[in-house]
């Protein structure tokens, strides 16, 4: 795997869920945006299935630009 982390993004009906893979391709983020603009951050350890899961699940690819800002709104 490349050196750069990998952002995905899954919209549902009242929320989502954005995930970041690390470049490691084993560790990660997973943010759940709710629909009140709550930001619950998760750290991950994923298996070497990660990318397969997350095609089947049906994420698309996200922008690093997009996960981060959501993710600032966790440390406040």
């Amino acid at each position: 795997m490349s050196g750069i982390a990998k952002y995905y993004k899954q919209v549902f009906e009242d929320y989502q869920v954005l995930v970041k893979v690390n470049a490691d391709g084993l560790t990660g983020t997973e943010l759940i945006i709710h629909p009140d603009g709550k930001v619950e951050k998760t750290e991950m350890d994923f298996d070497d299935e990660i990318f397969d899961d997350l095609e089947v699940d049906g994420f698309q690819t996200c922008s690093p630009l997009e996960f981060n800002l959501h993710l600032a709104k966790t440390s406040k």
